[in-house]
């Protein structure tokens, strides 16, 4: 094993001692990006000097490293793909790639990479593109520090941002994707690392996944897309520190939950959207150190949710906290600060005396009747609220917080 490894590094070392350079520019023995790729031998660097080279159609099909110099243009003039990589241990960085074909039969992207692995795609500028940076089949790759801005108006004729189709071990980090269908998009893509990414302003979600295990989210934001974020058909994800903010509208929401379990979800803050986590035949979930402001629901229950865990968020002035559509539950609400609390703390040790009911019979109301939500500040629903406060009919008898917390949480 020792020899094997050995005869492997021996090997890479000497290719990069005869690795050469070839310049691509107007001027230079090599004028376009095609016969720079084709000039060159594994392993080699390509740069490509200021300027704009009309190609698309590009094919990468050898482990090189291709750099811009001062953010080259690649322009495909709409014509298909541009650039295409086939080769493991590719590496791209530093191009302005635009103009991007357009189909209904084919997804072409500014940038594919295809069956591979080992690659590394960052630092570029993609515009008037319809997919942008498509990984296909490929793995152990890293997608950093990109700038992906589409000019999506609709769904149909729009592509994805970033997307991962059966690709597994990449890690996507401090991309920013804006104006596109979904600004990153997985699908059958497990142990992935999504940290540090700004996705906004895009015609359906910032964030979708589907059938994706043991992925990790972390520290991104998620603002004012048209949907929100839309996690499906998938365990063990970890949701961390990330921002939902100012996702309004009739089918909006913060955060989606369709069919995830055994999974975490920490730390994030959810703000100023129509729905802040809306959950659906999701199970063993741990939603912990949250902070849920000024949505319109904060949190929305419906069916086939069970042995789910809050601990210790903070509900704060949303219009209703919790959303229920069932009598039945056996989910854990335990030491949240709820704002619209008015309980008591005699023994001042930090926990409400009086248990916390976060289900409201309006929003049980509302539920079923959606017209009936022009009573929200009504005194009428106040009292009907409070009624049910008193003797539970139509929430759950033992949806309650036993430990509500009298002051905000901080971690």
């Amino acid at each position: 094993m020792n020899f094997k490894l050995g005869f492997i590094t021996t090997m890479f070392m000497v290719t990069s001692m005869y690795a050469q350079t070839i310049e691509v520019c107007r001027t230079c023995p090599v004028t376009t990006l095609k016969d720079g790729i084709s000039a060159a031998k594994p392993y080699d660097t390509v740069v490509v000097k200021k300027g704009t080279y009309k190609e698309y159609n590009v094919l990468v099909d050898k482990p090189l490293t291709l750099i811009g110099e001062n953010y080259p243009v690649i322009d495909g003039e709409l014509k298909g793909e541009v650039i295409t990589v086939v080769s493991d241990s590719v590496t791209v960085d530093g191009l302005f790639i635009i103009n991007v074909g357009n189909s209904y039969t084919e997804d072409y992207a500014a940038i594919r990479v295809k069956r591979s692995k080992h690659f590394v795609i960052q630092n570029l500028v993609l515009e008037k593109l319809f997919f942008g940076i498509y990984i296909e089949k490929s793995s152990y790759g890293k997608v950093y520090h990109n700038k992906i801005i589409g000019d999506a108006v609709e769904e149909y004729n729009s592509g994805n941002g970033i997307q991962l189709w059966y690709s597994h071990y990449v890690d996507i980090e401090h991309n920013f994707v804006e104006h596109v269908r979904d600004g990153i998009y997985l699908e059958f893509s497990d142990n992935c690392i999504i940290k540090n990414n700004v996705s906004a302003e895009n015609l359906r979600y910032g964030l979708h996944f589907m059938f994706s295990n043991d992925d990790v989210y972390q520290d991104n934001t998620f603002e004012n897309n048209g949907a929100g974020v839309a996690v499906m058909f998938s365990k063990k994800i970890k949701m961390v520190n990330n921002t939902f903010k100012e996702n309004w509208g009739t089918a909006s929401y913060g955060l989606l939950l369709k069919e995830i379990n055994d999974s975490e979800i920490t730390g994030n803050s959810f703000k100023e959207n129509t729905i802040g986590i809306n959950i659906e035949g999701s199970n063993r979930i741990t939603y912990k150190n949250n902070n849920f402001s000024n949505n319109g629901w904060a949190v929305k229950v419906k069916g086939a949710c069970y042995t789910n865990r809050f601990i210790e968020n903070n509900f704060l002035y949303n219009s209703f906290d919790i959303s229920y559509n069932s009598k039945v539950n056996d989910n854990i609400f335990d030491r949240n600060y709820w704002s619209n609390y008015t309980g008591y703390d005699l023994d001042k040790d930090g926990i409400g005396d009086v248990p916390y009911r976060p289900v409201k019979l309006f929003s049980y109301i509302v539920n079923r009747t959606p017209e009936t939500i022009i009573l929200l500040r009504s005194l009428f629903i106040d009292i009907i609220d409070f009624s049910e406060k008193v003797s539970p009919v139509f929430t759950p008898d033992n949806l309650m917080d036993n430990n509500p917390q009298t002051k905000r949480i901080t971690w």
